[in-house]
Parts: C-alpha cells; structure tokens; sequence
C-alpha cells in the first residue's frame, strides 16, 4: 500500500507522523510526503515532493504579542488558510506522481483533504493536538460561522464540495486519549491511538538527589516567555527541598541555586522529573503524562488554553494565569502538584494502553482496504 503524508513545516505537527511512518515502513509499505519545502524536508527522513515555500509561514514571523481572538484571527487569515491555497497545486502534483491509496493530512495541512476530496481519495486526518475534538467554537456561534465561511471561500476556489477540512469523514487519528482529553464531538470516526513519542534520547546526568522540578516553554515563546522563566527561578530559588532546572533558550537568566540550560532532552529529563512546569503544548504535555509527571500549566495561546483544560479535568495538573503569575504563585502551584500524581498516573497507563504509531498503522491500512 502507498501512503502520502501531508504535513505543514511545523515540527510538532510532524513529529507523530514520523512514528507513524517508520510503522508504516516497518509493515512493507510505501510511504512519501508532501509539504512547504525546504522545511519539511529538514524534519523528515524519506521522499518529500514539495508544496510551497516554507519560508512565509515560519512561526517566527508571527506577532509573538497576539492573544485571544487576534492570536485566532492571524492563525486562519494569515496561516491556514494561505498556506493550504499555497499548498494545493504542489499537493496535486504529489498525488500525480505517487498514486496513493490513502492520503494522511495534517489538521494544519489542509490542502492535503482539499485535493483528496477532489481526486476521488480515502483519506485521514492527523489531529497532532486534541483541542479540535472538543469543538472548541461551539460556545462561539459566531466565530464558528467565522470559521467556516473561510473554509468555504477555500472550498470553492478548489472546487470542492467537502465539510470541515478539519476532519476526515473517513477516519481521524488522535493522538490523545479519553482519559486525557474526554470523549470526542465530532460526527467523524475517531481513533485513540495516544501520542506518538521519541525516544528518551539524549545524555542526561543529575548528581543531584533532590526531587526535580523542571521548567520549560517551549522552543517557541523565547521573547513572550522571558518573565515567566525568571519568575520561575526566583520560585526554585526559594524552594531549597527541591532541584530546579529551568530551559532558558535565550541564555539570559542568571542564578546560583537553579539549574539553567538552553536545551534538554526532554524525555530523557521528563523520565526523572517530578514536577513539570510548562505553557500547555500538546507535545511536550503528554511527554510529561507518558512518564506519570504531574503539572503546572501556564497556557500562553492557541490550543494551549484547550490543553490546561484538559489537564486540570483529568486531575493531572494545575493551571496558572502566564501573564499574571509571580514568583510566590508558582512556588504554591509546584508544592500543590504531588496531589495531582494519582490523576496523571492515570492518564499515563492510557497513553501505554492506546498502541500508539502501530495502532495508527493498523487504522490506515483498515482504510486503504475500504
């Protein structure tokens, strides 16, 4: 079987994927992909056939200022829908040349059910983060009505006829689970396949006995994140019963008694934490609930806000206010977080009990038999 991955040059978004391919791979089968070049082909082994230039939408380029309803309106006036526009002729062309059985779409690479829908394909979407399962708009009616009028105008200059390009009609792998996120409201099939990790790569050496407390944001909130970070040492600091290691990727912070690094290896650091202070990115989440880790979630954006809900709902973590939290708030949430161990233990033995990128496997070629 031939299975065409359509992702955006957004390395999150891949990194399921990417299991999910070797599974693929590893059962005889044939996979390519297709996305904005030269990015995609930075974060992925294999046979890439490109769909527009990644370079007009880096994540760099976006007002790292934006909040609410600004940070939503850029996302789909000045991301989604341009790039899946920009996407299309090359994602037609992939599907030319590759003849796929099954095309697997990102939620943010929506040319890629765009052009399946067009040429006739089964294909499936890949929800890298859950917060779409739970129809975040559907309190918004107008915002929704927002949304879909841009996905219409999209459809029509495609000639397609489709829904929600958000989600497959066919099937929709999430990789999350019901303990983590609740039970779906989509009308399409889903399946929990639970998230797709890396390995715990990477040295990491701690002389130190102390419970660890790591803090990260991301590799993306360097400029947004900065008070938040020094505000979590200045808690560490005053927590002497503890080991604080804190991810400063600008290399600005400053502190004698707290750990300071640019970058970690997060799974192989996250299997030895025990609490985990972070903004609520869907990854680095179930990084941290893969290994029972407890957390302090201080949402920045986007479907970050979706996650701390979730976490807070399945008794795995607290939730802090990013741009209001000091030093004292902080240092309350992490002694709080032992509590919440129970509940991300919880969510952890979903995460062991989905299958993970083979029962992904298993759903695609189900579909490719369809």
């Amino acid at each position: 079987m031939r299975f065409l991955l359509v992702v955006p040059p957004l390395a999150g978004h891949v990194a399921p994927l990417r299991g999910v391919a070797s599974a693929l791979v590893a059962r005889g089968h044939s996979v390519a992909w297709c996305g904005p070049s030269p990015e995609v082909s930075t974060l992925v082994p294999g046979v890439v056939f490109p769909a527009g230039d990644s370079a007009p939408f880096s994540l760099s380029l976006r007002p790292p200022e934006l909040r609410g309803f600004a940070a939503l309106k850029y996302l789909w006036e000045s991301y989604l829908v341009p790039l899946a526009d920009a996407m299309v002729p090359g994602v037609q062309a992939a599907v030319s040349s590759f003849d796929p059985d099954v095309v697997v779409v990102d939620q943010q690479a929506m040319a890629g059910g765009l052009v399946a829908a067009r040429c006739g394909l089964p294909w499936a979407t890949s929800a890298s983060t859950s917060t779409e399962l739970a129809d975040p708009l559907g309190a918004l009616p107008k915002i929704a009505s927002w949304v879909s009028d841009l996905q219409a105008g999209l459809r029509a200059r495609h000639g397609v006829l489709l829904g929600d390009l958000r989600f497959s009609p066919h099937l929709v792998l999430a990789f999350t689970t019901r303990a983590l996120a609740g039970p779906s409201r989509l009308a399409a099939p889903v399946a929990y396949v639970g998230p797709v990790l890396p390995g715990a790569s990477g040295e990491w050496s701690s002389s130190d006995g102390r419970p660890l407390v790591v803090v990260t944001l991301g590799t993306s909130n360097v400029s947004v994140g900065a008070r938040f970070l020094a505000e979590s040492v200045d808690a560490l600091a005053g927590m002497p019963s503890v080991q604080g290691l804190v991810v400063d990727p600008a290399g600005g912070l400053v502190s004698e008694n707290v750990r300071l690094e640019r970058r970690i290896p997060q799974v192989a650091v996250f299997a030895r934490a025990s609490v985990v202070v972070c903004h609520g990115g869907h990854n680095t989440v179930c990084e941290a609930l893969a290994a029972g880790v407890p957390l302090v979630v201080a949402p920045i954006r986007d479907d970050q806000m979706m996650l701390a809900e979730q976490v807070t709902s399945a008794s795995a973590g607290v939730r802090l206010r990013f741009d209001r939290a000091k030093s004292p708030d902080i240092r309350k949430a992490i002694e709080s977080a032992d509590q919440y161990r129970p509940g991300a233990q919880k969510v952890r033995e979903s995460f062991a009990a989905a299958g993970g990128a083979d029962e992904a496997a298993t759903h695609l070629e189900s579909l490719a038999r369809t």
